[in-house]
């Protein structure tokens, strides 16, 4: 309690945390040492500075270590947004998920109901009908079956509750933003992270490297959504090799054509539930364009598409051949069994 009093003293100087340092406050905030005003002080002090690499590092270092392990019998990626963006659009990273599981590439992804936006992956999956509230061991076994499975955040992380309800009164985009997308129990070393802010696209494509991670991009669509978009440009930084590099893509870099802003807005639960299965089924959209197009980005961090027009063709087939329609039915049967 001294330490983490000491550490928020330092916060209110401005100045910036190492990464021990960070990672011994959220170690002592997550394991409930820590007061709702000691809590609320450390995160807005480090929001208003502004969040280092090194601190995210530390934090979700420490979260990390607080959380359950799942053991997916396989190499599993994560197709994760934050759902707190500038803009909601449709459930496109879940729709990317199962599109790229019927490719044959397994996916562990990070879900949660909604907070900010009008419906979140759990909400539409749990309309479709997939059982969302499954220990670890389960989900693992829908990933191993299903070959996919979704982990509901706020069950895995019981710790999270009681900061959960302070990040809910501080009304702001907090460090947690960030380090929940980095928080896998699977322990994913692929992954799509879509973040709120361009500024953090370099930065966190750091953070994944420090984390030890093998084949990330970290995207921001220049329209304010947390994927790749198809109204205009998104930047990446993408952790290739142990090396970041950054650039832009377009639609037209894999093939599609660019919507306008409203085309993806998302509705509502039961709205965007019967969107994501009509993209399954097969019905052409922009819906299915901008699955695709995140799907294409995650083959090729699996290693299974140089491009985004080849990781567009793949998916197209999983699509047209009813694979990621099978994978859905599967996750259903097994999440209930």
């Amino acid at each position: 309690m001294e330490a983490l009093k000491s550490i928020i003293g330092k916060v209110a100087t401005g100045a910036t945390l190492t990464r021990e340092e960070t990672a011994l406050a959220f170690d002592t905030m997550m394991s409930g040492h820590a007061t709702p005003s000691q809590i609320g002080g450390l995160l807005m002090g480090m929001r208003v500075r502004g969040e280092t690499v090194e601190e995210v590092t530390g934090a979700a270092s420490a979260m990390r270590n607080k959380m359950p392990r799942l053991e997916p019998a396989c190499d599993a990626i994560d197709i994760a947004s934050t759902s707190d963006a500038p803009l909601c659009s449709v459930n496109v990273s879940t729709c990317a998920s199962f599109i790229v599981a019927g490719v044959g590439v397994p996916v562990a992804k990070h879900a949660d109901r909604a907070a900010s936006s009008a419906s979140g992956a759990a909400d539409v999956l749990a309309r479709l009908g997939v059982k969302i509230d499954l220990k670890p061991d389960a989900v693992a076994r829908c990933v191993a079956k299903a070959g996919i499975g979704f982990l509901f955040g706020s069950a895995h992380y019981p710790a999270m509750q009681r900061i959960g309800q302070i990040r809910t009164a501080l009304g702001t985009h907090t460090i947690f933003n960030l380090i929940g997308l980095l928080s896998n129990p699977a322990r994913v070393k692929r992954q799509i992270i879509g973040v709120f802010s361009r500024e953090w696209v370099q930065p966190l494509a750091q953070v994944v490297k420090n984390l030890g991670a093998e084949s990330v991009w970290v995207v921001h669509g220049s329209d304010g959504l947390a994927e790749i978009t198809l109204t205009g440009p998104t930047f990446v930084a993408a952790l290739e090799a142990g090396i970041v590099r950054t650039f832009e893509v377009m639609p037209e870099d894999a093939g599609l054509p660019r919507c306008r802003n409203d085309a993806l807005e998302s509705g509502n639960a039961d709205i965007d539930a019967v969107a994501l299965q009509s993209v399954l089924d097969g019905a052409p959209s922009r819906y299915r364009d901008a699955a695709l197009l995140n799907a294409a980005a995650a083959l090729i961090v699996a290693g299974r598409a140089s491009t985004l027009q080849e990781g567009v063709a793949i998916g197209q087939e999983s699509l047209d051949r009813g694979a990621a329609a099978a994978r859905l039915k599967c996750l259903i049967a097994v999440s209930n069994a």
